[in-house]
């Protein structure tokens, strides 16, 4: 493991390694997406950060219930069962088709028949899993690094989810875009999302925007972009673009319409904690100004432990 909290995550480097952990999150995730409950805005379908790595959280299984969890650290996928019974695959350079025959076999070795939809989500051109061998790439090194990145990620995100009053997401993994996502809500209604994706209904896309959102988050990074932290406005409101963001470094991105923070600038940074909460801040303030949002009803001082917020007056 990295001595460094916040390490060195090109995204050339585990291109590849990155590519299939992606894919490997899918399958588990769209396990998840078979049994669970719909929530408001797809939020059952995501995973959330351990001190491992990644967690489905438990899933239903008639009386019985499972977790599916990647150990980032330990290098295996656990599947654990309330009746006390368990299966680990372990995490190595392994393809697609591969893992998912193992984790399916895994769950029937353990009486849990499931049967998910095998075209990827979010991905263009995708192969489905069970034909999927060109990706089969698994760094360890990278692979624990993203891990921690994600441990980092999820405590800085928490510290500024507890800033707000308003309806706000849980800090959560998603695996169709492969990123971590926080999201605030003004509690206005919003247009009718047009956008698309690969392998995503409109009515789910609709359902994930019907209100208005300020969300933010951090991607690991893609073929024409490092690793960075997001933020973006749906609806977008005039002016968004211009708001004066900081830190200085961070920068609106047209093709993608949201505003970007390089990770390594973070990295870099002397106080790595309060560089990311300044993007974070700013960015929401530019949504919620611009949007016109009822901010002194919605806001609040950064939580503290164990103090509670107290009756309002």
């Amino acid at each position: 493991m990295s001595s460094n909290p916040w390490p060195e995550l090109s995204y050339a480097a585990w291109s590849e390694t990155n590519a299939t952990l992606h894919l490997w999150t899918q399958i588990v995730g769209k396990i998840r997406l078979a049994r669970t409950p719909w929530l408001n805005h797809g939020w059952q379908v995501a995973l959330y950060v351990t001190t491992s790595g990644l967690t489905t959280s438990p899933i239903p299984d008639g009386a019985r219930s499972f977790e599916i969890s990647f150990d980032l650290v330990h290098h295996h996928l656990e599947i654990a069962v309330s009746d006390g019974q368990s299966r680990r695959i372990p995490l190595q350079p392994m393809s697609v088709a591969n893992f998912y025959t193992a984790v399916f076999a895994a769950l029937d070795s353990v009486g849990i028949e499931i049967r998910i939809d095998e075209r990827p989500s979010e991905i263009p051109n995708a192969i489905p899993f069970s034909r999927d061998r060109e990706h089969a790439a698994y760094d360890r090194l990278y692979v624990e690094r993203f891990g921690q990145v994600l441990r980092q990620c999820d405590r800085v995100f928490k510290k500024f989810r507890s800033g707000f009053l308003g309806k706000s997401s849980p800090v959560h993994f998603f695996w169709g875009s492969f990123d971590l996502a926080v999201t605030r809500f003004s509690g206005r209604p919003a247009p009718a999302f047009t956008g698309q994706a690969p392998g995503l209904r409109q009515d789910v896309m609709q359902e994930a925007y019907s209100h208005e959102v300020s969300s933010a988050g951090f991607w690991p990074g893609g073929a024409n972009s490092d690793a960075a932290f997001y933020s973006y406005a749906y609806p977008a409101p005039p002016g968004f673009k211009e708001y004066p963001v900081r830190p200085q470094g961070s920068f609106f991105s047209e093709s993608l319409g949201e505003y970007l923070l390089p990770y390594a600038q973070v990295r870099a940074a002397k106080d790595p904690e309060a560089e990311l909460l300044s993007f974070l801040q700013s960015t929401y303030a530019a949504a919620a100004d611009c949007g016109k949002w009822e901010r002194a009803s919605l806001e609040c001082a950064l939580g503290v432990p164990a103090v509670p917020r107290g009756r309002a007056s």
